[in-house]
């Protein structure tokens, strides 16, 4: 126990009025307030704000809130979130949390720490200087709620700046007519995860075009169900064929649920959830990307790939690229003859961060530079 143990950093917005040009503080010494009347005494203050804070507002906050100038720190509104912790650390947040907490050990702590954030400032240095620029095209139905789709949005980030490359993503909604039209001048092609059928038909329709026009082309989850039954209708002319998720009745189920979780009633109890290893295939785009044979990755998921059409689609030219060795699930597939087509059953972006950017990532958006820079392709 003891204070030493305890830190209590508020978060606070410092609004801007346009109207009277001026910050105002008073909204903060309220909150402050507040916190003080359940026994919480803020020891450092983060003010969120879109002007830079001067030393009078500054010195009102730190008489009025009862906290040390220094502790006053000012988090304004970055081009990317990722420049916010240099930010912080320039006004030396840091060094008095772990002052504070009694954490520093020695001396040259300031020196070290600064030394740590020299692969992030790099990083960032990538980032806000990129080389090129390329843009992928997000074809999902939440389009008007961006959010919804936010791990692959930054996902796609990190792996252009592993290419030092600016990723430019474009939002479709598949259920939009005409919406192939916006694909005409892309990099890539992205259909993420999903449950539900709304949308299905165009995400189908954007893995045809990827096909068909040797596209780059990332099936997440869904995008990878998606893609599977794109290849059976159109390659192996199998009308119908579907995943018995959107057509309990299909002809041809390429889709399906495994024989042990057909008849239960609680989806939570058929979702394959989780961290599950996957053999990767050597000689493949996935192998190459990732380096080794055997990974790990994140599911969430009810549906697989069914078996029993493996034969018939590997022989079309949909190669099995990745299996999850435990039940000889399908787990990563591609499009032999392909500049670089691959769809994967789990969610690669929830590994994905901005300084090691996941390497599927990483090769698509590659993929889609060179897919951009290629003489045959329209800018």
């Amino acid at each position: 126990g003891g204070k030493e143990n305890v830190l209590y950093v508020h978060v606070t917005l410092i609004p801007f009025l346009k109207a009277s040009e001026e910050l105002k503080t008073k909204p903060t010494q309220h909150s402050v307030g507040k916190l003080r009347e359940i026994g919480i005494n803020p020891d450092i203050i983060i003010c969120r704000t879109e002007k830079p804070l001067n030393d009078d507002i500054k010195a009102k906050l730190s008489l009025f809130c009862n906290v040390p100038r220094e502790s006053v720190i000012e988090a304004r509104d970055m081009a990317s979130i990722y420049e916010v912790p240099l930010v912080l650390h320039q006004q030396g947040l840091d060094d008095q949390i772990i002052l504070r907490l009694r954490l520093r050990h020695r001396k040259s702590h300031r020196h070290t720490h600064s030394k740590d954030l020299q692969a992030w400032t790099a990083m960032v240095d990538r980032l806000n200087r990129p080389r090129r620029e390329v843009t992928i095209a997000l074809a999902g139905k939440y389009t008007d709620y961006k959010d919804a789709y936010k791990s692959v949005s930054e996902a796609l980030v990190h792996g252009g700046i592993a290419n030092e490359a600016r990723v430019n993503i474009r939002f479709v909604e598949t259920t939009a007519p005409g919406f192939e039209r916006q694909f005409s001048d892309v990099g890539g092609i992205l259909v993420p995860g999903g449950f539900g059928d709304r949308g299905i038909t165009g995400k189908i329709a954007a893995a045809r075009l990827a096909r068909e026009l040797r596209i780059p082309f990332l099936g997440l989850c869904l995008g990878l169900q998606v893609a599977v039954i794109e290849f059976t209708r159109n390659v192996l002319k199998l009308a119908g064929a579907n995943s018995t998720e959107f057509d309990a009745r299909t002809r041809h189920p390429v889709i399906d649920l495994l024989p042990e979780q057909k008849g239960v009633q609680n989806k939570g109890a058929t979702m394959r959830l989780g961290t599950y290893k996957c053999a990767v295939r050597k000689g493949s785009l996935a192998h190459r990307a990732y380096g080794a044979s055997v990974v790990r990755e994140r599911h969430r998921h009810r549906y697989e790939f069914n078996n029993k059409y493996r034969r018939r689609l590997e022989a079309a030219g949909l190669s099995v690229a990745g299996v999850c060795a435990e039940k000889d699930l399908v787990e990563i597939v591609e499009l032999r003859g392909h500049p670089w087509f691959v769809a994967v059953q789990f969610h690669p972006e929830f590994k994905s961060r901005p300084e090691r950017p996941h390497p599927l990532f990483r090769d698509f958006v590659a993929a889609a530079l060179a897919h951009c820079a290629a003489p045959s392709h329209e800018n």
